[in-house]
């Protein structure tokens, strides 16, 4: 097929270059989040909403980035999973910044990383204390953000509790997306979670504060989505307290009209100085996690590609570039670039039309797959094979069955490849990350990690760099099944 022009900027190349630069720089399935069909399966106002947040859509996160500004410090509440840090560069996970901003310092921000990143398509503010409670300062900054981007998506996150005394505000506002941490339904599991929660000038604990929080979070989820606001419910899922639980939790936000449900893993690390860290509660395996998501299919459509940003992150999921847009490293002028955004909607609207055809093709090659099989995708974007297997931080995992092809979620290891030379112990970790993935799908790999892959009884692939990923995928299906009659034959 051949690759549309994308001129930005004043510059014309052909899309996958243009691609690949922008991504470098910094840069669903149905059933992974239910959003990525488009109008044939939802109505046009939802389709609009979703189809440029890569929160809300697993396909629009191959193309569009986020932002997050930490303009809200004040919590009402106390997780035992949450220890908020502030000049801290070297975390990624939720509540972790590297600077706090005022409003103003906020906007500012907002304008250079759109004025850099075409990409940009929504601001969030999660943080990183509660953007409802701190709602003085959540509201001056999408303010001053509106007024100058008006075609940036505003989009906020709480844990519900002072949510039911903004919505109004936030429909006003057009905030159209909102996501609530909802971990329990049933206050006996709550109180495991949230020791204590700040309500009306009052103080409260145990099974009264979790009663409490759930009655909020509840109302406020019933109060936005009666008014026409996405609603993303997010849960951590924490082994031995909320994880045969989380499936009533779907099951409770589904009836109250939740937009998605994320069940995303608890991160526990006894240096994050975290209650459940330094108390030894561990977190899930990929496995677990995959069981109790699997356990809710039928309800509330899932997310699976989260990746827990910080408070302060910005760009592609799974590609951070907090770092490069601080304060300090901010241009004096800033000129927004309004025709830089357009451009690359439109570029990405004419690439989703050849995609969703590879796609088509590629669910039909799928068909004939009898075992499910999984592959490890080394991807930086635009749905394609399109990273070097010793630069990935993340692999992306899809599946292939009967039923097609589709995006199950993403795994995390340390990339192979540092300066030039690989290094042992995390191609180790990559292998132990990947232990049930027989193919992984890269634009190029050394002989040398995939040799270990081979040992490991993992066929990395690097013959279909720059193919889209569906397709990339049922070329190995199609040449496996060509494989197996001979294979049948020579026995």
């Amino acid at each position: 097929m051949s690759a549309p022009m994308i001129p930005i900027a004043g510059l014309s190349l052909s899309s996958r270059e243009k691609m690949g630069q922008t991504l470098a720089k910094g840069g669903c399935s149905a059933g992974s989040c239910g959003s990525s069909a488009g109008p044939d399966d939802m109505d046009p106002a939802t389709w609009a909403k979703v189809k440029d947040h890569p929160c809300y859509s697993e396909e629009a996160h191959h193309y569009f980035a986020r932002m997050h500004v930490a303009v809200s410090p004040a919590c009402n509440i106390q997780c035992n999973y949450c220890n908020r840090k502030y000049d801290c560069a070297n975390e990624s996970r939720p509540g972790v910044v590297s600077e706090r901003l005022t409003p103003e310092q906020a906007a500012r921000k907002v304008l250079a990383v759109a004025a850099e990143l075409p990409q940009l398509s929504v601001l969030g503010i999660a943080g990183p204390g509660d953007a409802a409670y701190d709602w003085r300062k959540t509201r001056a900054t999408f303010a001053l953000v509106a007024e100058r981007l008006p075609d940036i998506r505003l989009c906020l996150s709480s844990n519900g509790l002072a949510l039911p005394d903004h919505v109004e505000e936030i429909v006003a506002m057009n905030i159209d997306h909102v996501t609530i941490t909802i971990n329990a339904i049933d206050p006996a599991i709550g109180q495991q979670i949230v020791p204590w929660i700040f309500h009306e000038r009052k103080r409260y604990t145990g099974i009264e504060a979790a009663t409490i929080l759930r009655d909020r979070q509840l109302q406020a989820l019933e109060m936005l989505t009666a008014r026409g606001v996405l609603v993303k419910v997010n849960s951590v899922l924490i082994p031995g307290i909320n994880d045969d639980h989380l499936v009533e939790v779907n099951k409770a936000v589904k009836a109250r009209g939740a937009f998605l449900h994320n069940i995303m893993p608890l991160i526990s690390d006894p240096a994050h100085g975290t209650h459940f860290g330094l108390t030894g509660q561990r977190g899930p395996t990929a496995a677990e996690l995959k069981k109790v998501q699997d356990a809710c299919a039928g309800g509330a459509n899932l997310m699976r590609h989260c990746r827990q940003c910080r408070a302060d992150a910005v760009g592609l999921l799974g590609e951070d570039r907090g770092q490069d847009f601080t304060l300090d490293k901010l241009p004096e002028v800033i000129e927004d670039a309004p025709e830089a955004r357009d451009a690359y909607r439109a570029w990405v609207a004419e690439e989703r039309k050849d995609r969703a055809a590879a796609a088509q093709h590629a669910d039909a090659a799928a068909a004939a797959t009898e075992a499910p099989t999984l592959f490890a995708v080394c991807t930086r974007g635009s749905g394609r094979i399109n990273l070097h297997f010793g630069k990935a931080t993340e692999f992306q995992i899809y599946e292939a069955d009967s039923d097609g092809i589709r995006f199950v979620g993403h795994r995390r290891a340390d990339n192979y490849c540092l300066g030039g030379h690989g290094d042992s112990g995390r191609m180790a970790e990559i292998i132990r990350v990947l232990d049930d993935v027989p193919y992984v799908l890269c634009q190029m790999i050394g002989e040398g990690p995939r040799k270990r892959l081979a040992a490991a009884g993992i066929e990395a692939i690097d013959s279909l760099g720059e193919e889209y990923i569906e397709t990339a995928i049922a070329a190995v299906l199609q040449s496996r099944a060509a494989r197996l009659p001979r294979a049948a034959q020579g026995a």
